[in-house]
């Protein structure tokens, strides 16, 4: 019976992973041919290469979110830790009186290393003490905002050396830079989510922790890992964040978790763990960047953009309730 059952519970779960997926692509086709035919300068090339870098930040925050709240975690602390990561990195980037050769290459790993060690402190007490992850990081959020402001005075820091602010607004391939950046994060978290291990074991654990501490593995461990990814993601989109804006501010960041989770839910995740997939994260933040963009060309209030942003999670929650049972009758 046993043989029998669990292959056809991952068929299921496959199936929704690919249903939810097939449907956001859908929607998201959908939304482009909509704004083609209504938003004014919508299909320009110029536009296309902006939703390419207004996304860019977002899908990098989505992706390290997709690893947390595939643990059944959740981070509510990225925006403030943009905010630290980005005040930091550039004080190391015009204060370190390193050359400009070595203090962007340096800064960019001072970003990547505080982003990790604010997601281990996040898993760590989540973990070592058993408290939601909800709290801890609603803890970290203003921990991390304090600290930024604290660090620079609550003043912004300028004169960011040249190349970076040029890699923010270069190309590559005719596409931004910043994007490919951010392309290449999503191919990585997609290998390592499908095709290794430790990605089975992410899944496992949100599926299942108990049969999975079980077998032999640490499932705190997992976890930990899993919100340190997720904070150096936070580090690279603070370098990003940098490198479009050509400054460094204590208040950068803020709302950012919001539009984090938001891709990843509408990307088909559940908040519950163990269901969820980078491609559909990419395409949640994708169909976000679009719903933006295209609302704005045709002349829609930042309010009424939020009102209709806010509709669409909850839709998306919705069908998600509905793709749930039928993986169920799948299985």
């Amino acid at each position: 019976m046993t043989a029998v059952t669990a292959p056809r519970a991952v068929g299921g779960r496959w199936a929704s992973q690919v249903l939810g997926e097939a449907g956001i692509g859908v929607a998201l086709v959908a939304l482009v041919a909509f704004f083609l035919a209504f938003a004014p300068y919508f299909g320009t090339s110029q536009n296309v290469r902006d939703i390419m870098t207004q996304i860019t930040i977002n899908t990098i925050l989505a992706v390290g979110m997709t690893f947390v709240i595939l643990v059944g975690g959740i981070d509510l602390s990225v925006g403030s830790v943009i905010a630290l990561c980005a005040v930091v990195a550039g004080t190391a980037m015009t204060d370190s009186g390193l050359p400009t050769a070595l203090a962007v290459p340096f800064a960019i790993l001072v970003s990547v290393v505080i982003g990790a060690v604010t997601g281990f402190v996040n898993g760590f007490v989540t973990e070592r003490w058993v408290v939601p992850s909800f709290i801890v990081t609603l803890g970290m959020l203003y921990v991390a905002r304090g600290a930024a402001q604290q660090y620079t005075g609550a003043a912004t820091i300028y004169d960011l050396p040249p190349g970076l602010t040029r890699f923010g607004t270069a190309t590559f391939a005719g596409l931004p830079a910043v994007f490919v950046v951010a392309m290449l994060l999503v191919a990585v978290a997609w290998f390592v989510l499908s095709r290794t291990v430790f990605g089975r074991l992410i899944y496992a654990t949100g599926n299942n922790e108990e049969a999975v501490r079980l077998s032999g593995h640490r499932t705190s461990l997992i976890k930990v890992a899993c919100f340190v990814i997720g904070g150096a993601c936070v580090g690279v989109a603070a370098i990003i964040y940098m490198a479009r804006l050509g400054v460094a501010s204590p208040i950068l960041g803020q709302g950012y978790e919001l539009n984090a989770i938001a891709a990843v839910v509408i990307g088909g995740a559940s908040l519950a763990g163990g269901r969820g997939s980078v491609v559909g994260t990419l395409l949640g933040a994708c169909l976000l960047g679009v719903l933006s963009n295209g609302l704005n060309l045709m002349g829609v209030s930042d309010f009424q953009r939020t009102m209709v942003t806010g509709a669409v999670i909850i839709v998306a929650v919705v069908l998600d309730a509905y793709r749930r049972r039928l993986s169920v009758r799948l299985s």
